[in-house]
Order: C-alpha cells, then sequence, then structure tokens
C-alpha cells in the first residue's frame, strides 16, 4: 500500500526545476516522487534542442503521460520569448480582433453587462487533442500573416492560439497554461497588464473560444485561468491573499461567464489564491475551497477536465495555511494537480504531507488513490499520441523551420500592433508573473 501511496501522490504534482539541465540532486528526489508533469520557467530555456532535452529527461522520471507545462499567454508572460520571439498580448489581439470593444484606455469605465454571454458555447465535444480541431486536420497549419487575401477574415485570437502552440510544441512541451478569462476591471491593473483580454465578459469568452481553437488544432492543451476570476483583485496573489468583494451575482454572471461558455473546451482550468467573502466561499482561497472547486466548478458548471492549482508556493495561499496543509487541502476539495514551482523542500514537503494524511485517514487514502487514477485517465486522454507525436509531443523542428516560425510570429505581431497600436498599454515592467 506504501509505494501505491507514493505513486499517487506524486501523480498529482506538477513540479518546477532550478535550472537548464537536472542536478543530480533533482534526479534523485524525480525518481522518488514521480511527478505528473513539469513545468519549465524562462531560468529552464535556453533553445529549443536543450529544452527539449530536460523535458525528455526530467519526465522520463516521473509518471506515465506527464503534463509538460508552460507559460506562454502572449505580451508579458511569454517564457519563451528569448528563445523564440515576443508575442502579442491577449488584450492587444483581443481589442484588434474586437475594435468596438473596451480599450486598455478605457478599463476605468463602468461595466457593461453582457446580456448573451450563456449563448456562446464551443462547438463539438469534450477536447481531445487526438482528435484536432472540430471538422479540421490538427496537422495541417492554417494560413495566416500580412498576406491580406489570405487572413482577410481570419480571427487573430485563433492565430495568436495556433502560433502559441506552434512555439511551445516546437520546445517540447504539451500544455501552456493559458488563455487567461479574468475580467479587465479597475481593482486589477496595476497587477494584469495587458494579460487580461477585456472587461465585456461575452469579449473575453470569443477570445478564448478561439485561441482555444487554435491550440486544438495544433495538439496543444490549453488552460483557462485564474478561476474564479481576478479582475477584482487589488492585491497581487504572489504576495497576499486579496479579497475580492464582488457579489455572486457579478461573478456568477461576469467573471465566471467565460468557464460557463467554454468549460468543455478547456483541457485544464487553474484556480486562484484570492478570496470572495461576499460569496460562501468566505475567506478561504479558492485554491483551498470546496465551495468553489466542487460545488461551482464540477457540479454547477459541470467541468470534466484537470483542475490545476497556481503556485503553491504564492504568498497567497501560503499566507493561508502552511505548504503541507495547503497540499492536502486542495486535494480535499477537488483539485486534480498540485502546481510547486521552486522549491524542491516544499515539493518534497507536500508529497511526504499527502501520504502521511493517507496514512492517517482511510477516508483520504481512498480519495487520494481515486484522484489518482482519475488524473491519470485523464491525462491519458489529452496526450494520447495522434499523427507526428508521440505521447502528446511533437516531432522537433529543423532549424529552418524554426526560423520560418519565429518570422511568423514577428508578422503577426507587426499585424495586430498595426491594428491595435492606438489601444495597446504596456503592463508595469515589473510584473511578478514574469519575474522568472
Amino acid at each position: 500500500m506504501s509505494g501505491s501511496l507514493r505513486r499517487a501522490a506524486g501523480s498529482l504534482l506538477v513540479v518546477g526545476l532550478g535550472g537548464a539541465e537536472l542536478t543530480g540532486l533533482e534526479r534523485a528526489w524525480l525518481r522518488l516522487v514521480r511527478p505528473g508533469g513539469v513545468i519549465l520557467f524562462r531560468r529552464n530555456i535556453v533553445d529549443a534542442e536543450q529544452t527539449r532535452l530536460l523535458l525528455e529527461e526530467a519526465t522520463g522520471l516521473g509518471a506515465l503521460h506527464a503534463v509538460r507545462c508552460v507559460d506562454v499567454e502572449g505580451g508579458t508572460v511569454n517564457r519563451l520569448r528569448d528563445a523564440i520571439a515576443a508575442m502579442p498580448s491577449a488584450q492587444a489581439v483581443c481589442s484588434a480582433s474586437s475594435p468596438r470593444s473596451p480599450s486598455a484606455r478605457d478599463r476605468g469605465h463602468p461595466f457593461v453587462h453582457p446580456t448573451h454571454a450563456q449563448k456562446t458555447r464551443m462547438d463539438g465535444a469534450q477536447f481531445s487533442l487526438a482528435g484536432g480541431a472540430p471538422g479540421g486536420d490538427a496537422s495541417k497549419q492554417i494560413p495566416y500573416g500580412n498576406d491580406r487575401k489570405k487572413s482577410k477574415g481570419k480571427n487573430l485570437a485563433r492565430v495568436h492560439g495556433e502560433l502559441v502552440a506552434r512555439a511551445v510544441r516546437a520546445f517540447g512541451f504539451n500544455t501552456t497554461l493559458a488563455p487567461v478569462v479574468d475580467l479587465v476591471l479597475p481593482e486589477s491593473i496595476e497587477v494584469m497588464g495587458t494579460r487580461a483580454p477585456a472587461a465585456d465578459p461575452e469579449q473575453v469568452t470569443e477570445f478564448a473560444r478561439e485561441f482555444l481553437r487554435g491550440l486544438e488544432a495544433q495538439g496543444v492543451a490549453g488552460c483557462g485561468k485564474h478561476f474564479p476570476g481576478l479582475g477584482g483583485a487589488e492585491g497581487d496573489t504572489h504576495f497576499v491573499t486579496p479579497a475580492i468583494h464582488r457579489t455572486w451575482k457579478q461573478i456568477w454572471e461576469e467573471d465566471l461567464a467565460p468557464y460557463r461558455a467554454l468549460h468543455a473546451a478547456m483541457p485544464m482550468i487553474m484556480t486562484n489564491h484570492a478570496a470572495f467573502p461576499n460569496t460562501k466561499g468566505g475567506m478561504a482561497p479558492a485554491s483551498a475551497s470546496r465551495f468553489w472547486i466542487t460545488k461551482v466548478l464540477r457540479e454547477r458548471i459541470g467541468y470534466k477536465g484537470i483542475i490545476l492549482s497556481d503556485d503553491l508556493e504564492m504568498g497567497g495561499i501560503l499566507k493561508f495555511l502552511p505548504v503541507e496543509d495547503a497540499a492536502v487541502e486542495a486535494v480535499r476539495v477537488g483539485t486534480d494537480l498540485l502546481e510547486i514551482c521552486h522549491s524542491a523542500e516544499l515539493i518534497l514537503r507536500s508529497f511526504e504531507a499527502l501520504i502521511n494524511e493517507a496514512e492517517r485517514s482511510a477516508a483520504f487514502r481512498t480519495l487520494l488513490l481515486e484522484r489518482a487514477r482519475s488524473c491519470e485517465r485523464k491525462r491519458a486522454r489529452l496526450y494520447a499520441g495522434g499523427a507526428g507525436r508521440a505521447g502528446g509531443v511533437a516531432k522537433a523542428l529543423t532549424a529552418k523551420q524554426l526560423e520560418k516560425l519565429r518570422d511568423e510570429i514577428g508578422r503577426f505581431r507587426e499585424q495586430v500592433a498595426a491594428i491595435a497600436s492606438a489601444q495597446e498599454v504596456e503592463a508595469r515592467a515589473t510584473s511578478p508573473a514574469e519575474r522568472t
């Protein structure tokens, strides 16, 4: 039983690494923990060949069907920016796609309530990388770019998703932690910068729908974030547990509109570390709340995919619970995968805490083993091999193909800038999300 508990506990962790190569110590604890996934940051990424080798070795020491994830949203949060190219932000693409949408300069204006948010539904069935986009071939690249005849009528958000997917695939990833579907609200402007697409839930939903279609067409899993919404957060969850004083009605009708409309198209959803005191969630961070994860996301919205916690090293959760308790509570309230991005010590403490709680409590042991089995099935479905893929990982590109992709990203960035330059506002240079 002890061996099965250890395997189960490790398979629920998505872990970070220290540098561009594994150290002997990292190899040792990866063999012990056998995590369900790896997340890389700029500190880990030099070029495509090195990154693919690092991912291959790290995930080879982990659980089957491992998540290989990276934050590539575009804009300020793009861990591949130095290695391949800068990508326009979600806000710039959304603004260029919807010229009548509230611009970044209008973010302080009163919110306009949606009227058709529930009518926006993703076409097709539950997300699957193996099948590609509905009615399409995932192995075919859709033409776009500065050729106006080819790109006329082509949705910019979908092109954005396709380019993000092609970039992360080239580096050996199978998942990008995007799109952000938080709303552009006055409270969070300083923290979120240009990461949030728009103020109007309908426009956020439309952007996310097309972005996800672009990812799916290229065989990459996306992750909607940060559930149930950070638009109303004045504080930064990297450091504090913000209290978001929005009502349940506001959250349900506005912040949750993208999740309600697109949950079947989101392979993963990431929970945040903010509290919502005007709801039944009270002062507990959403990432440690049964109300938000089980009652709202699973039961009321009907989400069936993978629920991923935001980094358990962040102040937003650690100011509420020690990391050991946070890991146990996140699993207890319904989380599938726990993200711990930096510290080997905190990874090991969380791993041992899950095992210790399972040995102490028969109920938690049953829960842990079932959660591990369920999550393994979900990962297997997501990352099943398809044409040109092995275990959800794309074939390496040649140097010429990488250079071509770099040029395509550059042309797309120029295209978006030409449309949206009057509306674009840069995020603050010291955005915590971009420090790693």
